[in-house]
This record gives C-alpha cells, sequence and structure tokens, in this order.
C-alpha cells in the first residue's frame, strides 16, 4: 500500500529558499512542514530574518539541531585517527575536538545541518512519502549533478519557474526582506565562521562584524589546526589592516611590494 504525501520545504533561510516558499505559499501550493536545520551558527541578522518569516507568513517553522553544539564537536568531542594518518602522527590517535573544518573534512556539515536533518526526516518517511522542496535557483544546473540533488522525491520549483539567484534575491526585497543587509557584503549568508568563505567574505567579516570576528579569534586560538591552510585568523587581521592602511594612502593592496611586506609583518607576528 502506498503511502500518503507529505509535502515538505527544506528552508536554509537564504534568498533562494526564501523566495521558494514565498512563491509556493502565494500560489497556493500544498506545504505540510517548513524545516530549518539550525547549525547555532547562522548571523544574528538570519535569526531575526526567521522570525520576521514565521509571523509573516502566519506558519511555525520546525527547527531542528544538533545534540550536540559546534563548540563541543569543535573543541571537546574525543575524534579517532588513523592510525597511519598524518594527523595520528602528529597529534595522536585520539584527539580533542574535530578543529576546523576544511574542504575534504566539512564535518560541521555532516554533524550539524545532515544528521539531524535526517533524523527528523527518517521518522517522517515511516509513515509518508516524503516530498522535498529544495531552492536550486535556475541559474544553479550544475548542482543538480550531485548526488544528494537527484533524490526522485526532490522537487525545485524555483527551476520550473526559470527564477535566477538574482530574481530570488529582488522577489525577497520586492516584499520587504532584507536580512538585515547581508547580501550587500556576502554572496550567500550561511555559517558566519566557515573557513571555506572566500577571502573577500572573510574581509567584509573583519570589517562589519567585529564582535563575529572576535569570536573566530577566540576559537581560533583554543583548536588544534590552522584556520585556513595559507592564514590563522590573526593573520588575516594583519593582512586585512595592513590592506586598509594601503587604501587609506593610496597604495595598491597587490604587486610585490605589498605581498613583500605582507610577508614582514606575518613573519612579526609568527616570532612574537
Amino acid at each position: 500500500m502506498d503511502k500518503p504525501e507529505y509535502h515538505l520545504v527544506s528552508l536554509s533561510g537564504g534568498k533562494d529558499s526564501t523566495a521558494m516558499l514565498l512563491r509556493m505559499l502565494e500560489e497556493g501550493m500544498r506545504i505540510d512542514c517548513i524545516l530549518f536545520c539550525d547549525t547555532g551558527l547562522e548571523f544574528p541578522e538570519m535569526y531575526m530574518h526567521l522570525n520576521q518569516l514565521e509571523q509573516d507568513i502566519g506558519r511555525e517553522i520546525t527547527r531542528v539541531r544538533s545534540n550536540h553544539s559546534f563548540e563541543y564537536l569543535m573543541f571537546d568531542k574525543p575524534v579517532s585517527r588513523k592510525k597511519n594518518s598524518s594527523y595520528a602522527q602528529k597529534y595522536g590517535l585520539i584527539h580533542a575536538g574535530y578543529g576546523w573544518a576544511g574542504p575534504k573534512m566539512r564535518w560541521c556539515t555532516t554533524q550539524l545541518k545532515d544528521a539531524p536533518r535526517e533524523a527528523f526526516l527518517r521518522s517522517l518517511r515511516k509513515e509518508y512519502t516524503v516530498i522535498e522542496y529544495v531552492g536550486l535557483a535556475a541559474d544553479e544546473q550544475y548542482r543538480l549533478e550531485r548526488k544528494n540533488n537527484q533524490n526522485p522525491n526532490h522537487r525545485h520549483p524555483l527551476m520550473d519557474w526559470g527564477m535566477t539567484e538574482q530574481d530570488c534575491l529582488q522577489y525577497c526585497y520586492d516584499r520587504g526582506y532584507t536580512w538585515g543587509g547581508l547580501y550587500e557584503h556576502f554572496k550567500r549568508v550561511s555559517c558566519w565562521c566557515c573557513p571555506l568563505q572566500s577571502l573577500n567574505e572573510l574581509r567584509q567579516l573583519h570589517r562589519f562584524y567585529p564582535n563575529l570576528w572576535q569570536t573566530l579569534k577566540e576559537w581560533d586560538k583554543r583548536t588544534w589546526r590552522k584556520f585556513r591552510a595559507d592564514y590563522s585568523v590573526e593573520e588575516l587581521e594583519v593582512r586585512f589592516q595592513f590592506e586598509e592602511e594601503c587604501v587609506r594612502v593610496g597604495k595598491p593592496i597587490k604587486g610585490r611590494a605589498f605581498y613583500a611586506e605582507l610577508r614582514n609583518r606575518l613573519e612579526a607576528v609568527t616570532n612574537e
């Protein structure tokens, strides 16, 4: 016997999924649940956006979280290493905390998003065929090639409607959703502390969100793994401050002279 359908909107809170949700509501499409996976690492403006959205649409946003906090997983969780791995040789077979995520070790996505989301969906799938609406924009066709986006029960309304990322942002702006200006500084507004952000996004974080930047510095000093392969958070701060200094006096922030002086400043920090 076929299970009844259950229609679930996967809401990240960003421009694309917000636009998808709003248009689905405007078109009277069936929605049984609006699901948001809360990492605990969203920008404060994102939580304000979600509260505003929930109030405006008069619908509850179901929020799921991991049983463990980011800080516990990063600093305290006992983590086993493969015996012959470079990490085991350097830090031992058992190490406290995952440390910063990297391109090949995105534990934060697995632990803080995927696991609680799948736990929630697993219970629903016992009773229903879950139809999940995912906010992939029309100019993100390449993402459909990823295995996790090839589920036959996934739907991609934005692609059906031909709505690009820019269309989605304007659609939300036209309806009064601004995220407190986040999209004026960032192309994507996921976890504010992500080390996989571009240098430009980290530059924006340093300039416009000093309180979050201070927390980033404190976390970086507590963990065993460097924030990025090329920079620690303290080294990024040196770079960004040097860039601001150069801009003030009309000097370029690239070229041999710039990088030579930057190396000198970074070495001075390392030797302190």
